[in-house]
């Protein structure tokens, strides 16, 4: 007899059902996997937008955009959901881009449009580029796992079904007004202060600069007026020094600087800090001119300005920073001590110190000078609280930080001079009613003793106030000088003012 054969076993349909969903788990997996490495490794581009070069890129996120403005910081916009999320970041100002900009006024106007469109062109570019890597992706790591024919175009189709729900949910999700109300990180935290009213600043900002261009090319006119002025000292005997302070990046201000050192054919200058506003890389580009003036350029650091900031000055040509040192120009001896903190964003920094580490800084300068072999000729310090200790040390303090100009007499006799702002506080004054004025200090010294015989105040109106002004003030010799010389006055002016209108 044969045997009896055994029918085979049938795999349940459960058993089948469960295969068959491993699989498309599978699938579905490595689709994903695949898109995913695909897209962090290949879905960006690099895109000129408007005056920047830029990166665009696709991450993995909770969906939105993220501009980042290295160094400064960077802001949020939660424009839609998503699993995805837009990264952009200005990697650099083309400067050819940014010249053609500032020299032509159509262009400057249309910016907005420009990078508005620039950046329009950037995204579409960069979504059609993440849909290909990610489908490519998911196809060939499907290909490389499963070894099927047909697995890189299911693979395509899941990827693509998965890419349409994201686009789906970003479009249902899309919330255009959240673009007003960006988050900021870094040293952008402030924007919202800075920026509130910006519409208002950029309105006025082309009236402002005509009115500027206009006042600071009347500085020549204001130096004839000037000039039939009884003169300070033998043109031998006298070294001019330009007291600036607080320039805050306006380019008026730098073109002031330029207009007074030729016009007053001033021997050097003395600028006591806030060359900046933030102290940052992108700033520090734009304070080259210093070096380019001719004279000697004395610096010391305010609290907006950054040690980078202090870097780049120093070296440039003619130029000295001073950090509890000193220096000298043309005879003159000169000290200097920067302010002790930096405090760019008043959210942040040292701005809650208190007025024992300006008070310290003062007396740290006081030991310098105690260690010089003769009292120096002017000190140098940004805010008038670090003066109290040079009492009786030196004759003249020159500050700034205030943006208040005031001369007084400390009770050792020593003349603390504060300047106003020469940048005329930079773009934020223009979130007021009215600039301020940008004003700067002409001294003349006596060169063979030292002594501080006069001062001329330059001030430049802001918007609203057009007007140039000058007043020249003479410093009477002490008594004991005035009886070695007989008793005359050789000056021969009252300090009355001389102003010329703008």
């Amino acid at each position: 007899m044969g045997g009896v054969t055994e029918p085979e076993a049938v795999p349940s349909p459960w058993r089948r059902r469960g295969r068959l969903a491993g699989l498309w788990l599978a699938r579905i997996g490595l689709a994903l996997v695949g898109a995913l490495v695909a897209v962090l490794l290949f879905a960006r581009i690099s895109a000129p937008i408007g005056p920047f070069d830029a990166t665009l890129a696709v991450r993995p996120g909770s969906g939105g955009a993220e501009v980042a403005v290295p160094p400064l910081g960077s802001l949020a916009v939660d424009v839609f959901d998503g699993p995805l999320r837009l990264d952009v970041q200005l990697q650099s100002v083309d400067q050819v881009r940014a010249q053609e900009l500032a020299n032509d006024p159509v262009r400057l106007a249309g910016v907005v449009d420009r990078v508005t469109e620039d950046l329009q062109g950037a995204v579409v570019e960069l979504v059609v580029r993440t849909v290909v890597v990610a489908l490519l992706g998911a196809a060939l790591v499907s290909w490389l796992a499963l070894r099927r024919r047909r697995e890189p175009l299911i693979a395509i189709g899941l990827t693509g079904a998965v890419l349409l729900g994201i686009g789906g949910i970003g479009a249902t999700t899309w919330r255009p007004e959240a673009m007003s109300t960006p988050t900021y990180t870094g040293l952008l935290v402030n924007a919202n202060s800075l920026i509130g009213n910006a519409q208002d600043i950029v309105a006025r900002f082309d009236a402002y600069r005509a009115s500027l261009e206009d006042l600071v090319a009347n500085v020549g006119s204001l130096y004839s007026t000037l000039s039939a002025l009884p003169p300070p000292g033998a043109a031998d005997d006298t070294v001019a020094l330009l007291h600036v302070s607080d320039l805050h990046l306006n380019p008026a201000g730098f073109d002031l600087v330029e207009q007074v050192v030729s016009q007053f054919q001033v021997d050097g200058v003395l600028d006591t800090g806030d060359v900046t506003d933030w102290g940052s890389s992108p700033e520090n580009q734009l304070i080259a001119s210093v070096g380019r003036l001719g004279v000697p350029y004395v610096f010391i650091r305010g609290n907006h300005d950054s040690a980078t900031t202090a870097e780049r000055i120093d070296g440039q040509a003619n130029t000295t920073v001073l950090d509890h040192s000193a220096t000298e120009i043309a005879g003159i001896s000169i000290v200097g001590a920067k302010d002790p903190r930096f405090t760019p964003d008043k959210n942040t920094g040292d701005d809650d110190a208190g007025p024992e580490v300006l008070t310290r800084s003062g007396e740290r300068l006081a030991s310098v000078i105690e260690s010089l072999d003769e009292p120096p000729d002017v000190a140098l310090v940004h805010d008038p609280k670090q003066a109290p200790p040079l009492e009786g040390l030196t004759p003249v303090i020159l500050a700034g930080h205030t943006h208040d100009r005031k001369v007084s007499e400390l009770d050792d006799g020593t003349l603390l001079m504060v300047q106003g702002s020469t940048g005329g506080a930079g773009l934020r004054a223009l979130e007021g009613e009215y600039p301020e004025p940008l004003t700067c200090t002409v001294l003349y010294f006596a060169a063979s003793t030292g002594r501080l015989q006069a001062y001329d105040e330059i001030t430049l109106g802001g918007l609203g106030e057009s007007e140039v002004t000058i007043q020249r003030i003479v410093i009477p010799l002490p008594a004991a000088e005035d009886r070695d010389e007989g008793g005359s006055d050789e000056d021969g002016d009252d300090g009355g003012p001389a102003s010329p209108p703008g």
